[in-house]
This record gives structure tokens, C-alpha cells and sequence, in this order.
């Protein structure tokens, strides 16, 4: 009798700790995907323009600035990364500007100062780049159009469908695949168990979004862009490792380029190699958008 009550209790211990994980991996889901709302502001004073606002397919409200330029030198569309805003893009906002581009620089959905509950890692915010491209082009009517894409933001371009019409694309650290993503940022900042609570965080994509995470997978949009594309990616970058980068880059359609930065890893490129990016960016566009 006593060993059938040791069992017993053995068993309720190991139904609650698996009650306990579920709901932990539950609740880690929805920490990644809750919203990261950040008061931004007006436009800083060095900058001439002023602030926006337009409407997004994804459902939300998009706010963010935009700074005219010279006519017929180009506008380019400024696109975060996962849990930032538009404030992370004012290093490459003055350095265009300057230039003379045209620059709109908004939040993503869920994002800064933008309506939205829920982050989807590039799925309905690639309704949110759409807008933004259809904003620009009515606000700077005639200019040809870029874009600068980092990790969420570059996935959010490249998943949109149909494909942007965007005149050249520059994207930062773009993951391949969801799964992939999920798995390289759990396993770098807990260790390789990891893997398997990633695998769980995949499944329960689809309950909360309404579509599966295999079908967030850049890595089969990137090759439908015939548009000019420059990769920057760091050569250390553990949350989308170069491996990953060259795979994304082997599919991608001609004409394309590709810049890996050593010694970066997972971070602002523009702050990390500020110089040599500006020459790089501003290169590209003034092939492509004048």
C-alpha cells in the first residue's frame, strides 16, 4: 500500500510540473509577443518635417515622421526591428536626409506609438510595410522608392504578398525562418535545451495568429524580388548567424549584393560601422533610386 501512494503521489507531481511547463511556455509566448509600446515624440529639432499618420491592413494605426527631400533624389521607407520603433532608425534617418532622400520612418503595429495588441515576428506587420510604401508614394509622388529592412522589419518586407513594389531593398539580419529564429535567440541565452522549447513556442503560433510559423519563411519570398537587394549582416551575429544570412542570400533573385561586417553581432550595423555603412547605403541608392 505505502509504494501504491508513492506512485500515486509521484504521478500528481509529474501532472502538475507538466501543468506548470505548458503554462510557462504559454506565457513565454505571449511575453514575446506582447506589445512594446514607447512614447517617441515629435521629430527632432535638427530634422525638417513633421509627424504622420496612416492606416494598415494589419488593423492598425501606423504612426511616424516624415522628412521631405530633394525632388527626384529618392525616398526611402525605414523599417525596425522587433521591439523597437522609429527612434532606433535616427541615425539613418539624418544621415539620409542629409543626402537629400525623402525619409518616412513609422512603427510597426504594437509597436512605439502604433495601435496594435499582439507582435506577429513579420506576418500582419508585412501589411504594415504595404501601407507604408502606398504612404510614401502619395506623399513624395513620382520619387522612386527604397527600403531599409532590419531583422523583423527586412521579414516584414520580404513576406508581404504580393511581393512590394519597391525600386531597391536594403535588409539587415534577416532571419530565414521563423523556427530558426525562435531557436538561435532561446538556445544563445539559455543553452541548447532550448531547442525544445522553441518547438513549442512554434506550435502555438498558429492558435495565437491564425497561420502556422513554417509559413514565415523569408527564405522562400526573397527569390520573387527583382529589385535591386543589398544584405548587411554581422559576421558574429548568433541570432541570425552568417550561415543563416548566406543561405538567404543564395536565394535571392540577381541583382544583389552582400556585406558582412566583422566583428558585429546582433545590433545597430549603421552604429557599429557608421561610416563605411553610409557610403555603402548611399552607394546603392544612388544606383538605384537616381
Amino acid at each position: 500500500m505505502p509504494n501504491a501512494i508513492r506512485s500515486q503521489k509521484l504521478l500528481v507531481a509529474f501532472l502538475i510540473a507538466c501543468c506548470i511547463f505548458v503554462v510557462g511556455v504559454w506565457l513565454t509566448g505571449s511575453a514575446l509577443s506582447s506589445p512594446a509600446p514607447n512614447q517617441v515624440g515629435d521629430l527632432p529639432g535638427e530634422l525638417t518635417g513633421r509627424n504622420v499618420e496612416f492606416a494598415s491592413k494589419s488593423g492598425a494605426t501606423l504612426r511616424g515622421w516624415f522628412v521631405p527631400g530633394k525632388k527626384g533624389a529618392g525616398a526611402v521607407v525605414l523599417m525596425h526591428g522587433l521591439r523597437a520603433s522609429r527612434l532606433n532608425m535616427l541615425g539613418r534617418t539624418r544621415f539620409l536626409a542629409a543626402a537629400g532622400y525623402s525619409v518616412l520612418c513609422f512603427d510597426f503595429r504594437a509597436h512605439g506609438e502604433s495601435t496594435g495588441d499582439e507582435i506577429t515576428f513579420g506576418y500582419l506587420e508585412s501589411e504594415d510595410a504595404r501601407a507604408a510604401i502606398e504612404f510614401l508614394r502619395l506623399t513624395a509622388p513620382g520619387e522612386r522608392v527604397g527600403i531599409i529592412g532590419i531583422s523583423m522589419g527586412g521579414a516584414a518586407t520580404l513576406l508581404a504578398t504580393p511581393p512590394l513594389t519597391a525600386d531597391a531593398i536594403v535588409l539587415e539580419e534577416v532571419y530565414a525562418t521563423l523556427s530558426e529564429a525562435l531557436t538561435n535567440r532561446l538556445t544563445e541565452q539559455l543553452g541548447g535545451w532550448a531547442s525544445v522549447l522553441a518547438n513549442l513556442l512554434v506550435i502555438q503560433f498558429k492558435p495565437r495568429v491564425g497561420v502556422s510559423a513554417e509559413e514565415l519563411r523569408p527564405i522562400e519570398r526573397v527569390g520573387k524580388l527583382t529589385m535591386p537587394k543589398l544584405f548587411i549582416v554581422g559576421a558574429d551575429d548568433k541570432y541570425t548567424t552568417l550561415e543563416e544570412s548566406v543561405r538567404l542570400f543564395d536565394a535571392a533573385a540577381e541583382p544583389k549584393e552582400f556585406w558582412a561586417i566583422a566583428g558585429a553581432a546582433h545590433i545597430d550595423l549603421h552604429s557599429f560601422a557608421t561610416q563605411e555603412y553610409e557610403q555603402r547605403v548611399k552607394l546603392f541608392f544612388e544606383k538605384n533610386l537616381r
